[in-house]
């Protein structure tokens, strides 16, 4: 059970209702960082009803519908691209999505306690004639699936120097992030025993996954090169089992580090390679789509990837462009054949 940062939410812990449901989503076990992002939503929500004079409790369809405007147009700090359908304002699609999910939950909560009779936020899209009803399945926001950002080789290469002054540490995460194909939360919290020297391979723990399956992935000989040479470098910070990545900082020497280090180490290499686009995740779909590339099957791309779903391994099969290429080439093959039996025809 995840421990909650209440001082990060002022006013859901002024809420009993809010916080009843949040602390509820810690005890079924849901991931921390899932726990962290409905307490952020839902905080951002209960900030947007105080805005306007509205108890979230009694919130309708057009308070609803005011929050999702709000979202859709609000500032963003730190980039441009983040905007809604590529505007330059607004929250990502993704956040947005993930708000309303959290809202709507926490009105299923307040219905299932006998507090409302309907979710303002439904499940349905707005439609003329039919309201809010829709079809089950459609969000009130269109979800946007758009593909992720895959560097390409001179781009690669510019933050590999960029990365060049990072610390040990910082480098073989980087490494193992390629390597492995690991998520953010998979990398932080490997522990020393999940690592197998002998044989390269890497155990991920169940509870550390997003599929909730533990699976075992290799890694390169100079991964390993790296990770012996940190494992010496680490015994300066403790001696002990455990964390495998630690602090090295004053104020928290020795303790393991947070996936907000390790996305603070990415922020600085992307301002140094001056591509914004680089983040936590570009490792792992770079790998996964160089493993496409590769002609690996779908379904072993799926194993070391961890994805639950073969549709979302089938991302990475179309940024590979593989099978577009092997039909283009095909076609061309045929259709070159086809002009050179046109020549001979006619000049020969």
């Amino acid at each position: 059970m995840s421990d909650i940062s209440w001082h990060r939410y002022p006013l859901i812990t002024h809420s009993a209702l809010a916080k009843k449901w949040l602390q509820i989503q810690s005890n079924l076990g849901l991931a921390s960082n899932t726990v962290e992002a409905y307490g952020r939503a839902l905080e951002d929500f209960y900030s947007f009803c105080r805005q306007i004079a509205i108890e979230p409790k009694l919130a309708k369809r057009e308070h609803i519908a005011a929050y999702i405007r709000d979202l859709m147009t609000r500032p963003q700090s730190r980039s441009s691209r983040a905007g809604i359908l590529d505007s330059s304002s607004g929250l990502s699609n993704a956040t947005i999505q993930q708000r309303l999910t959290a809202v709507r939950l926490f009105y299923d909560f307040l219905m299932e306690e006998g507090l409302r009779e309907q979710n303002p936020v439904g499940r349905g899209r707005y439609t003329p004639g039919k309201g809010f009803g829709g079809q089950r399945g459609h969000g009130l926001v269109p979800r946007l699936q758009k593909m992720p950002w895959i560097p390409n080789d001179a781009e690669w290469k510019r933050i590999l120097e960029a990365s060049r002054t990072e610390s040990l540490r910082n480098r073989l995460m980087l490494a193992l992030s390629y390597d492995a194909a690991l998520r953010r939360e998979e990398l932080c919290n490997l522990q020393t025993g999940d690592i197998d020297p002998s044989n390269r391979l890497l155990h991920l723990r169940a509870e550390n996954t997003k599929s909730r399956q533990g699976r075992v992935v290799p890694y390169s000989v100079l991964t390993d090169n790296l990770y012996r040479a940190y494992l010496e470098h680490r015994r300066n910070l403790s001696r002990s089992r455990g964390p495998l990545f630690l602090s090295e900082s004053r104020r928290n020497f020795g303790q393991p580090i947070s996936i907000w280090t390790w996305s603070k180490v990415i922020r600085g290499i992307s301002t140094r390679s001056e591509l914004d686009q680089f983040s936590t995740h570009t490792p792992r779909h770079l790998c996964l789509t160089d493993l496409a590339r590769a002609n690996w099957d779908i379904h072993e791309i799926a194993t070391f990837a961890g994805h639950r779903s073969i549709q979302t391994t089938l991302l990475y099969i179309h940024l590979s462009g593989r099978e577009l290429a092997l039909k283009l080439e095909q076609g061309m093959a045929a259709i070159h054949s086809w002009r050179i039996k046109q020549l001979s025809e006619v000049l020969l």
